[in-house]
């Protein structure tokens, strides 16, 4: 019987649709989902559908959790300019951590998942490797606005707060804005199906840059560690597969993995140029087998660009984690293969 009940904020999202898929597996674990929309995938959680940014209707749909141990909170709404990120990410942790924790007498912690934009990696070269001490790059910065929040909502109360900072998160999810692994495929798919060799399409400083990543079996992991351990109570940990990469060492392997050529660096938007791939994936879909998953919803490119535009070493010091006892690790290159053959076998890519 399970005696431990989290609810996961942002349940269809790469980190949380794996901590579901985990927990739901751990008889000790009961599990609530929090989405604006339902699941694309069976599961035997509890999913409410809810609109975080509606205060009204996160307290209604809420109250009724009142044995709750656990928030695992790894929600995100991307807005087009930075500024316009604080207002709706911090009123969706607001809004769900203050009515759960109202009617769960026997909160115990609240973990919650934020990034390395904290330290202005995507601003830019920044001071690495980046510690957890270090100062938020310039303000506003909502990673921060919700750390500074929770922080003084745990003061006085029975439960703690963790944060993990992980740097790109590798994983599964469909419609997820952040997710390097369904763009590496997609694009490497469409390459061979147009006979092309497998050209690294970002900067030419980035494919030689050090790079980290984490996968979102380890952020699960350490995410459950936080939950359980005294050691996490109300503080802050980097956490990655914690090794470093460059993609120039791993991209002749993707290569491999998908029976191509490697081909030079030739930098293009990705944005732009698998904007009108819509109707050869569809014939993909049907030509393969594979799941009927929109294009548009399969991968978001803006991202790509970003990740593969990085021409600055992106680098954490994980030592804080392991010296508070943390130590699963995974090599990032396995990692990626791994997920490549998931994909493969979920009818994800051909």
């Amino acid at each position: 019987m399970a005696d431990k009940k989290a609810v996961v904020v942002g349940g269809l999202g790469v980190i949380g649709r794996n901590l579901i898929n985990a927990l739901t597996k751990d008889p000790a674990w009961d599990v609530v989902g929090l989405s604006r929309r339902l699941p694309d995938f069976e599961s035997t959680a509890e999913f409410i559908s809810v609109d975080l940014l509606n205060r009204d209707e996160a307290m209604q749909k809420l109250a009724h959790l009142t044995d709750v141990t656990h928030i695992f909170y790894a929600a995100f709404q991307g807005r087009p300019v930075w500024a316009e990120h604080n207002a709706p990410n911090l009123a969706m942790l607001v809004n769900s951590v203050e009515p759960i924790a109202a009617a769960s007498p026997g909160l115990r912690h609240v973990n919650l998942v934020q990034g390395n934009k904290i330290y202005g990696s995507h601003l830019g070269p920044f001071k690495t490797p980046a510690r957890e001490d270090d100062p938020p790059h310039m303000l506003p910065n909502f990673y921060w606005d919700q750390q500074e929040w929770l922080a003084k909502a745990q003061a006085g109360n029975q439960w703690t707060w963790s944060a993990l900072r992980p740097q790109t998160v590798c994983g599964f999810a469909v419609g997820n804005p952040m997710n390097i692994t369904t763009a590496i495929c997609a694009y490497a798919a469409i390459s061979k199906e147009l006979g092309l060799p497998l050209r690294f399409p970002g900067k030419p400083g980035a494919y030689t840059a050090v790079y980290q990543v984490a996968d979102a079996e380890i952020l699960n992991k350490a995410m459950l560690w936080c939950a359980d351990s005294d050691a996490a109570a109300n503080e802050i940990f980097n956490i990655t597969n914690s090794d470093f990469f460059r993609w120039s060492n791993v991209w002749p392997k993707f290569a491999k993995f998908f029976d191509l050529e490697v081909g030079d660096v030739q930098t293009i938007s990705l944005t732009d140029f698998m904007a009108d791939k819509g109707p050869l994936w569809a014939s993909m879909v049907k030509k393969y087998g594979l799941q009927d998953i929109p294009w548009e919803d399969l991968v978001a490119w803006p991202f790509a660009d970003y990740v593969f535009g990085t021409d600055w070493d992106v680098m954490t010091d994980t030592l804080k984690i392991r010296q508070a006892g943390f130590h699963d690790s995974v090599r990032t290159e396995e990692m990626f293969l791994r997920l490549f053959q998931e994909f493969r076998d979920m009818k994800v890519i051909p």
